[in-house]
Formats: structure tokens, sequence, C-alpha cells
């Protein structure tokens, strides 16, 4: 009897289900089927062997890298040598994956089976595998899901900031409509100031120049000669500026009020700084280009080949496309026109723009198209792919196409492409070398200068610390020289204090002797006196009644 076995993957660990001994014509059948969405029934069918769960979300993410590219973990061998029984010409393993199958098969020798009865048998596993494993909650295990989705997601795409081209898609999609309203207000301006200087428009036909101009004249009728450096200043011309005092002398136009040139000139001044920030924008494509896609943009230019890039959507999407594709991109309309009307195709679309096309003559002009796009395609896959993109096989392919223009023209044979590319390949080593020797130096110098941070820092802490225990050996002297203080002045105050006790020992040891009249007299205080005077009266009185009474 061939036993049954069922390896589940899980965010949470391996899980290795035995299938009861069922026929698997029996499973098949819609009853059986249907018995997989109760767990009582499903209980019967299958029983858990061994659960072996991830360590952590490193061990989880790598376990599930290793199960996406079908090469077998070392935590899924060791589950199932020991989960496994040892007579394994009798098991029969089923997998989801048929490359997680043959890995299986071939490391261990165990027979594999994927699709049909496993299937279904993965179905019911993933509905009711909570409540399979004991101690796993269905909580926990969307946590865990949730967890390893993230993570595997940030593990696959690889992100790098200076290679978005995304904002090369928002940049030439800004220029084109800058582009569109400068023009506008261009014509506004013209139309408007040429009611007062009709003559301008044909000295000066450059937009912003235009428009600079105008702002900086003004009133025709107040130009004069001390104004014609500043002109010579803007137009960069000398002849030029003379032209323009002469035709401002006779001029046509009508008279300006001062609100109308107030206005003129405000409007003026906002077409110039759109000019200008249109330039700073184009400047910006320029260095997001060379960062993003340097090839494509050495071989046919920044705004052709961002314009290639916004047109596909993305850079990847631009590297997949065929070199028929890239030819014609651009020119749908006309494509499809041209197969309903059963017409001539176009050949070639956004790639028109490039200078190449323009060159050659008009029987060549679809020949250098198909080969521009073909050298097209190879640049924005080699910037699309490579580590450390660099525009040296831009510059290549771009010296293999002027040679097929000079062929063209000349009969002059060009080079092999495999000449060309094995000369990319050596010039592009060393400039990648070169740029990882940059890179090594500014990681060495940003090192050093953590290095020298924290240094300081623990200079500082270290600082700290001692001036703290000064502070505190500071303060703990203050501390012991007020309590000497305080005790000095205790002492003081006790002093005086036993002084009058002893003074009033000597006072009774003095009135215990015996005095000599005179030395009492001297001795007596006034107080004494007054208290024997009343003593006397006292007695007078006394003597008195007596009297009285014996008289009665």
């Amino acid at each position: 009897m061939v036993l049954l076995h069922v390896l589940f993957e899980h965010a949470a660990g391996y899980a290795l289900f035995a299938v009861r001994e069922v026929e698997e014509i029996g499973l098949q059948l819609p009853q059986v089927e249907d018995s997989v969405l109760t767990i009582g029934k499903f209980h019967n069918m299958v029983k858990l062997v061994a659960f072996s769960p991830f360590r952590s979300a490193q061990s989880a993410l790598e376990n599930m890298n290793a199960v996406s590219e079908g090469v077998l973990h070392e935590d899924l061998r060791l589950l199932l040598d020991t989960a496994l029984p040892p007579k394994r010409k009798k098991v029969v393993l089923g997998v989801g994956d048929a490359k997680m199958g043959a890995a299986v098969q071939e490391e261990l020798g165990v027979q594999c089976q994927t699709g049909g009865v496993v299937a279904e048998l993965m179905r019911g596993i993933r509905l009711h595998f909570p409540v399979l494993v004991r101690g796993l909650t269905a909580q926990s295990a969307a946590k865990a899901q949730l967890g390893l989705g993230h993570s595997y997601s940030r593990a696959k795409v690889k992100f790098n900031v200076h290679r978005v081209d995304n904002m090369i898609i928002q940049s030439i999609s800004l220029l084109d409509q800058l582009d569109k309203d400068i023009n506008t207000f261009s014509m506004r301006v013209r139309e408007w100031y040429g009611y007062h200087f009709p003559e301008l428009i044909k000295i000066v036909p450059d937009n912003s120049l235009y428009c600079r101009v105008a702002k900086f004249i003004g009133n025709r009728r107040e130009l004069s000669e001390e104004s014609l450096e500043g002109l010579e200043e803007i137009v960069m011309d000398s002849a030029k500026a003379q032209a323009i005092l002469e035709a401002s002398r006779s001029s046509m136009g009508m008279d300006i009020s001062p609100l109308d040139l107030i206005n003129i000139e405000s409007f003026s001044r906002r077409v110039i700084s759109l000019s200008e920030y249109r330039r700073g924008l184009q400047e910006y494509l320029r260095s997001k280009m060379s960062q993003v896609a340097p090839s494509l943009s050495a071989l046919i230019g920044e705004v052709v080949g961002a314009r290639l890039i916004s047109h596909a959507g993305s850079l990847t999407n631009l590297a997949k496309y065929p070199a028929s594709t890239v030819q014609i991109l651009g020119a749908e309309k006309a494509l499809f026109r041209a197969l309903k009307t059963r017409g001539n195709t176009p050949k070639y679309g956004l790639i028109f723009h490039s200078t190449f096309i323009g060159r050659a003559a008009a029987k060549n002009k679809g020949r250098i198209s198909r080969y521009l796009a073909n050298k097209c395609t190879i640049a924005s896959r080699i910037d699309c792919f490579s580590e450390v993109p660099t525009s040296v096989f831009g510059d290549k392919l771009r010296e293999q196409v002027e040679e097929r223009l000079a062929f063209y023209e000349t009969g002059e044979p060009p080079r092999k492409n495999l000449e060309v590319m094995k000369e990319a390949v050596v010039e592009a080593n060393e400039v990648v070398a070169e740029v990882k020797r940059r890179q090594e130096k500014k990681e060495k110098k940003k090192k050093k200068r953590e290095k020298r941070r924290l240094e300081a820092l623990a200079a500082a802490a270290e600082e700290a610390k001692e001036e703290n225990s000064v502070m505190e050996t500071e303060e703990n002297d203050v501390g012991a020289k007020k309590k000497k203080k305080k005790k000095k002045q205790q002492a003081e105050e006790l002093e005086p204090e036993a002084e009058p006790e002893e003074n009033g020992l000597e006072e009774e040891e003095e009135e215990e002797q015996p005095l000599p009249k005179k030395k009492r007299k001297l001795t007596v205080e006034p107080e004494q006196e007054e208290e024997e005077e009343k003593k006397k009266k006292k007695k007078k009185k006394k003597k008195a009644v007596a009297q009285d009474l014996e008289e009665d």
C-alpha cells in the first residue's frame, strides 16, 4: 500500500500531513471534495505527522526564498529525514510546486506528486490549518503571513532611489507642457506689445528673447542711445540692437498708456520666469537621465530617451520591448490606420526626433530607423539590468550608428559588432572598477567621520563625568566647611550662656561671706535702699497704731 504524505509550506513553518488509507479514485468524487470544507470530515482524511516552526523572521524569509527558487533548504531536509517513514519506496510526497518536487526527489529519493488529489488536500489544509496545528490561532497565522509577505516583497524588489524613472516621466511631461504654455503666452505678449511696437517681431523672432526685450524697452519713445548697451547685453548682437533703436524711432505703432504698459511688463516677467524654470528643469532631466539611463541618453539624447521611457511607462517596460516595437513607439495611430486601410506602415515614431534620421537620405530613413531602434533596445536593457550604469556602451553604440550612416552614404564598411562590444566591455569594467574604488573611499571616509564623531561623543561624555565628579567633590567640601562653621557658631553660642552661670555662683559665694558695714553700704544698690525705706515706713505706721491702742 502506497502511503501518501502532503508537505504544506506556511508562514509559520513546514507541516507534514499523512493521508489515511483512502483510494485515490474515491478522493476525486464530488461528495468527497465537498467534505474538504467541513473540519470534522476532513480530520478523518488527514493527520498531522510533524510541524517544524521557523525560528525567526529571517529564517522564514530564507526558507521562502529557497522554496520560490526550487531549492531544498536544510530545515526542510531535516524535517523530511526525521518525519518520513524509513521505507522511502512506499512513500509518495505531495507538494504544491513541481520544482520543489524535483529537488526533493533528486536529493532524498522520495517520489513526489503534484496536482489532482494533492491540490484538493492542500486546499483543505490551507483552510483548516490553524485548527490542525495545536497552539496556532488564526490571528497569529494571519500576522505571520502578513509579516513574511512584506519582508519577501522587500527582498525581491531592490529599490534604488537614484534610479527612479518616475521622476523622468513626470519631468518630461512637465517639460512638454511648459513648451506649449510658453509658446502660447509668448504669442500673447507679441500680439499685445505689437500694437505699440510691431517692427520688433521681425527683428527678434525668439519668444523668450522677445519678452525680455519688450520688458526692457517699455515705451519705445523713451528708448535712446543710452539704453543701447543694455539692449546689446540682452540681444548679444550690436547690429540687432542698433536695428531695434532705429525701428523704435520710425515705428508705425500706436501710443500706449502707462497702465497698459505696466500690465504688459508684468506678464512678460511671468513668461521670462517660466522660460528660466524650463531651462532649470531641462538641466534636472539631463542629470536624472545620466543617473538612470546613461547609455540611452548618450545614444539618442536625454529628451528623446526620456520620451521613450515615458511612453513605455518605465525603463523596465522599455527594456522588455522588441526593437520593432521601439521603432514605431509613438506612432500607434498611424500604424493601426495603415493596418485598417492596408496602406504603408510607419517607419519611425518618437525616434524620428533623433538627429540620425534627419541626417539620413530619404531612401535610407527606414533602414537607419530600424538600426537605431535595435541599438536603443540594447542600450535600454544595459541601463535597466546593470548594477553600475555607465555611458560607455551608449557611446560605442552611437559610434556604430555613425559608422552605419557613413556606410549608407560612402559605402565604407563599419566595424563588426563583436569587436565594438569587446572594447566596450573592457572600458566598462575599468569604469566600474573606478566607480567602486570611489565608493569604497567614500565609505572609508564616512566610517572615519563616524568613528571621529563617536570618539568626540565619548570624550565629551568623559569630560562631563569628570566635571560632575569635580562638582561633587566641591559640593562635598563646601558641605563640610558649612558643617564646621555651624559647629563653631553653636560652640560660640554656648560659651556666653556658661559665663553668667559662673558669675551667679560667684555672687552666691560672696553673699554667703559677711562683709563689713562700710563695704556693705558701698555695695548697696539704689533699689535696695528703696526697699529699706519702705520697711522703715511700715514699722513707723505699726508703732503709731500700737500707741493709739494703748491710749484707748
